[in-house]
C-alpha cells in the first residue's frame, strides 16, 4: 500500500495517447504503470466528450491549469476523475463551500505532545501538502470559494506558481507532475440565472490565470440513454430500454424549457440516473419522478413539467402527482 509520503517521488513512467480516448489528436501524456490508493477507480460506463477530454489532457501533459465549466450533474468532476483514473495518476478533490477557509488550505499551528512535551507544530493544510506531490488537484465549486480562499489559490496559478507559507517564512516549490483543475457551474461572471445561489464573480486577473477553460454541456440523446441503462441494468431488456429513452426524453424538454425561460429547474443526467433508481424501489415511474425531481420545482411550474412526462410516456401523472407539497 502506497504512503502519502511515496508521491513526493514517484514520477509518470510511460506515455498513453489521447486516441486510446477517442480523441482525434496525437498527443502523448504521461501516465504511472502502478496505481496507488489517490488514484480514482475507472468507470468502464463514462463518456467521455471529446473536447473536453482534450483539454484536460493537455492539463496533464504540458502542466496547463484547467478550468471546466457547465451545468450541474454533466460530469464535470467526474471527467477529470476519469481522465485520471486511466493514467493512473494520483488525485483528491476539494469543495470549495463557504467552509474551507484559509486555514484549510494552508495549515496552521497546532499545540502536540513530543517526548511528554507540549510543543508548538506547524500542520500543512491541504494546498502545501498537493503541490509538493505527483498528484491533481481539482477544486469543485469553485465559484462559490470565500474571496480570501481564492486568493490563496491565485497564488499557485501560475504553472511555476511557488506558494509561499508566511508563518513559516518559507517557499514551496511545485513538484513537476502536481496538476491542478477547477470545476464551475458559472464562468466567474456570476449567477444570473438563480440556479446557483451562493457562486459569485471570479477576480478577473485570477480567472486570466487559468489558461484554459472548457465548457461541458449535457451529452445527446442516445448516449445519456446508453449511460443512464449502464448505470441501472435492471432496465437491460426492450421494455426497459423504452423506459429509460422516455426519461431522458423528459430531461431534454426540461432544458429546452429552461433555455427557453419557461421553467427554472432543470433536470441533470445524474438526477435521470436516480430517478430510474427510485422506479426501482417504488416500482411506479409516476411516483418515481414526482419525489426526484417534481416536487422540487416551483408549484407554478408544475404542470408544465407533468405535460413533458406525459409526451414522453404518453400518459398522465396522476392529479395528486402536480399538487404535492414540498415538506
Amino acid at each position: 500500500m502506497s504512503t502519502a509520503d511515496d508521491l513526493l517521488r514517484i514520477a509518470p513512467d510511460r506515455k498513453i495517447s489521447a486516441r486510446s480516448f477517442g480523441v482525434a489528436s496525437d498527443m502523448q501524456v504521461p501516465a504511472f504503470s502502478a496505481r496507488t490508493e489517490y488514484v480514482p477507480e475507472v468507470d468502464e460506463a463514462y463518456r467521455f466528450n471529446p473536447e473536453t477530454t482534450l483539454a484536460i489532457l493537455a492539463g496533464f501533459a504540458f502542466n496547463r491549469r484547467v478550468m471546466v465549466q457547465g451545468y450541474h450533474g454533466t460530469g464535470k468532476s467526474t471527467h477529470v476523475e476519469q481522465v485520471a483514473a486511466r493514467l493512473n495518476w494520483p488525485m483528491i478533490r476539494i469543495n470549495l463551500d463557504g467552509h474551507v477557509s484559509r486555514i484549510d488550505l494552508v495549515g496552521k499551528d497546532a499545540i502536540v505532545l513530543k517526548d511528554g512535551q507540549q510543543v508548538t507544530e506547524f500542520r500543512e493544510g491541504l494546498l502545501p501538502w498537493a503541490v509538493q506531490r505527483s498528484i491533481a488537484l481539482i477544486f469543485d465549486e469553485y465559484d462559490a470559494g470565500r474571496p480570501d480562499v481564492m486568493f490563496v489559490i491565485q497564488r499557485v496559478l501560475e504553472a511555476s506558481g511557488k506558494l509561499t507559507l508566511l508563518d513559516q517564512n518559507r517557499v514551496i516549490s511545485p513538484n513537476p507532475w502536481f496538476r491542478l483543475f477547477a470545476t464551475t457551474n458559472t464562468i466567474g461572471l456570476g449567477d444570473a440565472t438563480g440556479l446557483y445561489h451562493g457562486t459569485q464573480q471570479i477576480n478577473q486577473g485570477q480567472m486570466d490565470r487559468w489558461s484554459i477553460v472548457t465548457t461541458l454541456n449535457y451529452l445527446e440523446h442516445d448516449a445519456e440513454a446508453a449511460i443512464v441503462l449502464a448505470k441501472t441494468r435492471s432496465y437491460d431488456s426492450p421494455e426497459g430500454k423504452r423506459k429509460i429513452l422516455a426519461m431522458v426524453r423528459v430531461a431534454d424538454m426540461t432544458r429546452n424549457a429552461f433555455m427557453n425561460g419557461d421553467i427554472s429547474t432543470v433536470m441533470s443526467p445524474r438526477t435521470v440516473i436516480t430517478w430510474a433508481e427510485n422506479a426501482e424501489i417504488f416500482g411506479d415511474i409516476g411516483l418515481a419522478f414526482r419525489v426526484t425531481f417534481l416536487n422540487k420545482c416551483d408549484e407554478l411550474e408544475r404542470a408544465t413539467v407533468a405535460e413533458f412526462f406525459q409526451r414522453a410516456f404518453g400518459s398522465d401523472l396522476p392529479e395528486a402527482a402536480t399538487r404535492v407539497q414540498v415538506v
